[in-house]
């Protein structure tokens, strides 16, 4: 009031005279006249007060336009922050690349760190935080009994100078012999506990428990340390000591351990932000895109370094006079760069720099310079944090600037609070600008249009700055509005999470061991594989023997087909393809001399309902009208064609043309059928229809058609092998060994029926508790257990049984069994080849599982493809295994030193999974070294091989041979 009333005479005619043209933001005075004629005692004071408020009204408006027109460039619009983002995003590729990281300034280092807590952690841990002159020793108990905990105990520890510059051994020795204060003081000396280890300086990690050091920093200078690796060091001087043990689990940098120590809390979090001192930031990324460690599954946490972006020049257009001349003075010119613009280290300086020069253009404290505001590094980050609070910022501001040796005016103290904002708030931006294109690369990575995530944080400036979260928060949304983004403060990143981080990598590795004990059985050693061969060779032999055959579990079947295709067949032959619910009827032309092909013509019927449960008169009455309708559609109704039947259920064959079905399987239930002769029950159809004649001259089993198709084109074909829903073979074997047929002349081939090997009990060993828990919920329990081991019917029910089984143990799934995946049959075979593509992404995998109703974590979809694969290379080893009884067999029939042979294969295991056939081809290679064997996939081996051995049949009948 006294100020008012001493200037009133000085300022108040000068400005009232302008008061009519006052700008909008103005405060309205109040008129003189009103005020002397009610109130005349306050007319002196209501002037004042108007007029001081328009005053400092006007004078902060000027001076902030001034201030604001000098720090031009620092202000950046969102356009600039965009391209900055993407700038920085294409760095982020460039360090990711193996021949571009060299040059890239953004180095994203691989962590090793693999995996972001799920909630399952538990234990007790130490952490180890060397980072300055200080270090700190951290108890951390982590509980799990339904309710996440985490209890810190820590001790600090002081590095004296001469160990900070002494030896390497000194100083390890040093800080093992506090870690064994420490834990002799916890009572803990006794117990080997793993450790997480936060060192907080220059390292190349090649391991999760392997730093090498680059270079010190912060005043270390302990010699023979660097280039060595840490982990080892600390390791030795543990040893030196004898009295005490540590697994060191894991090395960690402070800004991994910040979103590890969020990521327990937050299963969310998946980005490290720390703006302190220093600035870096670090996310999980996709291994494939990880060119520098080897692998391409599951994800990694890259520490980015981001510090040094812009070292490259990449943001010179916008760095300042005042960012050249604070790189210039610093120990590291022309690193760093983006560091240098926006971490508390350099903050404060930038500030005291403008400071400087405004005041040296004549724009602040009247042109004179103090002594206090030209000494470096004078003027501290906290000071900005202090000048933009709300409430006291200003009398702050003429505090500071009063120590710095000023004599401040109001002026200048608005000045001040400026700039501090605008330095402040263009370090929240770059923040905000680099973080928008980590965001965008994990959204890019996870192919979703809408992303929610969470980052955790740590450092002075984002904790103590009062404006600097809010507008961090604000740019990303408003730079990344597709991401939903929760910032957490972390809480002791650098203790906390190295603890997490042992943590996890704890869990993992107990959880790995989880799953090998459940996997194991699955891994069949080559000692294993050879006896499996031996055992499958003496079933067969007990096939073949008349006296043996009955007990026999690989029955061994004469089919009555004694040859294979010799390139003279011709002619036109029918095929029925009888297998299921649908069925064919083919006209194979063949065609013989230098125009040597097979035509195919087929048409494909359904069997209704009706007939599948009726009488079998109905079944076979629907077979023969069908056979009408296309003989018709042919214009073949009046020729008497050959005709090779494929029915592909069980029967006992007695000659080529006689079939007597043993039971129906497929969901078939005609009566009347079991126990009698298929072919003949065709054969009577057709004459109760009365409009065609045909010549059944074969009825076929699908495994030896393919053999047959495949035969026609390549005259070593002599093994059959079928793959797919279910699991067969066939080959030529000699008719002296075939007791159940009379004759020791010739081959015939056999169909072997090798599904049910094992039957008996001979695999019981190798048999896990999987298998026999699929076996024993399936419709023939006990029955077909070889083919339950290896065919597409059971694979995907094996591969559902193993997961329920980890999800109850919580390895997978966090610990929720789905409704779905209890459903017996809901994971189809068909999902392992999806799962097992190599050119398959994580990303799909986790696709695949949400149509099961599981909604799986990156981790889970890695230990899902890994059962997918261990089942899957059982199955296809245990196919091998047979394949190399069978060529074994015929080479030492044929009393050779070496076999060339070829296989022809069908089935949609075979076909379509990606690996299975190559792991079944190297099987057989190294089980049978002395046979060549060359895998050919069958053509339509139901159709044109049915009328292949129909072909053969006729030549041999026109040859006058059996």
């Amino acid at each position: 009031q006294r100020w008012n009333e001493q200037h009133l005479t000085k300022i108040g005619s000068r400005h009232l005279a302008t008061s009519s043209g006052a700008s909008s933001h103005r405060p309205e005075l109040v008129p003189w006249n009103r005020t002397e004629s009610r109130f005349p005692q306050y007319k002196s004071k209501m002037i004042a007060s108007h007029l001081i408020g328009y005053f400092f009204t006007q004078l902060k408006h000027d001076q902030l336009q001034k201030t604001d027109k000098f720090l031009y460039h620092m202000r950046l619009s969102d356009e600039v922050l965009h391209d900055i983002s993407e700038r920085f995003l294409k760095e982020m590729k460039r360090g990711l690349g193996k021949d571009t990281n060299a040059t890239s300034s953004v180095k994203m280092l691989p962590s090793f760190v693999r995996s972001t807590p799920d909630g399952t952690e538990s234990g007790d841990f130490l952490a180890l935080d060397l980072g300055g002159t200080n270090f700190r020793v951290l108890r951390v108990k982590v509980s799990d009994n339904g309710k996440q905990k985490v209890v810190i105990e820590n001790r600090i520890c002081s590095i004296p100078e001469e160990v900070m510059h002494g030896t390497g051994t000194k100083l390890f020795d040093h800080i093992a012999n506090c870690l064994a204060d420490v834990m002799q003081e916890l009572d803990i000396k006794d117990t080997k506990l793993p450790l997480g280890f936060t060192f907080s300086f220059p390292c190349q990690q090649s391991k999760l428990d392997e730093s090498i050091l680059l270079s010190w920093t912060k005043g270390f200078k302990a010699s023979g340390v660097e280039g060595q690796d840490v982990v080892s060091l600390l390791h030795k001087a543990i040893e030196r000591r004898g009295d005490f043990d540590i697994d060191i689990v894991a090395v960690v940098n402070d800004t991994v351990g910040t979103m590890m120590s969020c990521g327990y809390d937050d299963h969310n979090c998946e980005i490290g932000l720390i703006v302190g001192t220093g600035t870096n930031a670090c996310y999980m990324e996709e291994m494939r895109h990880i060119d520098l460690v080897e692998g391409d599954e599951g994800r990694m946490c890259i520490n980015m370094e981001w510090g040094a972006f812009g070292d490259q020049g990449e943001l010179d257009d916008i760095r300042t006079d005042f960012d050249i001349e604070i790189d210039s003075g610093s120990i590291n010119p022309g690193k760093q760069l983006f560091e240098k613009m926006i971490s508390g280290m350099y903050m404060g300086e930038i500030v005291r720099v403008i400071l400087v020069k405004m005041t040296k253009d004549g724009l602040l404290f009247r042109g004179k310079l103090t002594p206090q505001l030209l000494v470096k590094d004078n003027f501290e980050t906290q000071y900005v944090s202090a000048i933009e609070k709300d409430s006291d910022g200003l009398q702050r501001a003429h505090g500071i600037l009063t120590k710095l040796g000023l004599d401040p005016t109001s002026e200048n103290c608005i000045s001040l609070r400026r700039i501090c904002s605008i330095v402040s708030t263009r370090s929240s931006n770059l923040c905000a600008a680099a973080l928008a294109a980590v965001l965008r690369r994990i959204q890019e990575n996870k192919g979703l249009q809408k992303m929610q995530t969470t980052v955790g944080v740590d450092g002075s400036v984002y904790k103590m700055h009062p404006q600097f979260a809010r507008r961090l928060n604000k740019t990303v949304r408003r730079l990344v509005p597709s991401c939903e983004v929760r910032f957490l403060l972390s809480e002791d990143g650098s203790g906390k999470g190295a603890a997490m981080v042992t943590a996890v990598a704890h869990r993992l590795a107990k959880q790995q061991k989880m799953r090998e004990e459940s996997l194991s059985a699955f891994k069949l050693s080559e000692k294993q594989l050879l006896e499996v061969k031996s055992r499958m060779k003496m079933e067969m032999e007990r096939g073949l023997k008349k006296e043996t055959h009955s007990t026999a579990t690989v029955k061994m079947l004469a089919t009555y087909v004694r040859a294979t295709p010799d390139g003279t067949e011709k002619g036109d032959f029918l095929a029925l393809d009888l297998g299921g619910t649908n069925f064919r009827v083919l006209l194979v032309k063949i065609r013989d001399g230098n125009r040597r092909a097979v035509e195919l013509h087929n048409k494909i019927y359904t069997i209704p309902k009706r007939a599948m449960e009726g009488t079998g008169e109905e079944l076979f009455d629907h077979i023969v009208q069908c056979i009408a309708d296309f003989l018709k559609y042919m214009g073949i109704q009046h020729s008497r064609i050959p005709l090779g039947f494929t029915f592909s259920f069980p029967c006992e064959q007695r000659t080529l043309d006689q079939g007597i079905l043993l039971n129906w399987t497929k969901g078939f239930k005609a009566t009347g059928c079991e126990g009698k002769d298929v072919v003949n029950l065709l054969r009577e159809a057709i004459t109760r229809r009365a409009e065609f004649e045909l010549d059944v001259v074969a009825i076929v089993n699908d495994t030896v058609g393919t053999m047959m198709s495949c035969g026609y084109d390549d005259p070593l074909c002599e093994v059959g092998l079928i793959v797919g829903t279910g699991s067969n073979a066939c080959y030529m074997e000699e008719m002296k060994n075939v007791e159940m047929v009379d004759g020791d002349e010739g081959r015939m081939c056999v169909n072997m029926e090798w599904g049910a090997f094992g039957d008996n009990g001979c695999l019981d060993d190798i048999r896990t508790e999987f298998d026999v828990e699929v076996d024993e919920n399936s419709l023939y329990a006990g029955k077909q257990r070889f083919e339950k081991m290896i065919s597409g019917m059971y694979l995907g029910e094996i591969v559902r049984n193993i997961l329920i089984k980890f999800t109850k143990q919580g390895l997978l799934f966090r610990g929720k069994i789905s409704e779905r995946l209890k459903t017996q049959g809901i994971f189809e075979t068909k999902f392992l080849s999806q799962i097992e593509s190599d050119r398959l992404a994580l990303l799909q995998v986790r696709a695949i599982l949400q149509q099961l109703g599981l909604e799986s974590t990156c981790d889970d979809s890695i230990i899902v493809k890994e059962v997918c694969g261990v089942v899957s290379r059982r199955a296809a080893q245990l196919c091998g295994v047979g394949l190399a009884a069978i060529v074994d067999k015929i080479r030492v029939n044929r009393n050779l030193d070496n076999l060339k042979v070829t296989v022809g294969i069908d089935g949609t295991l075979y076909k379509l999974h990606p690996h299975f056939s190559t792991i079944m081809h190297e099987t057989v290679e190294r089980l049978s070294p002395k046979c060549k064997v060359l895998f050919v996939q069958s053509e339509d081996g139901s159709g044109k091989g049915a009328a292949l051995i129909t072909a053969v049949a006729c030549r041999l009948r026109e040859a006058g041979q059996h």
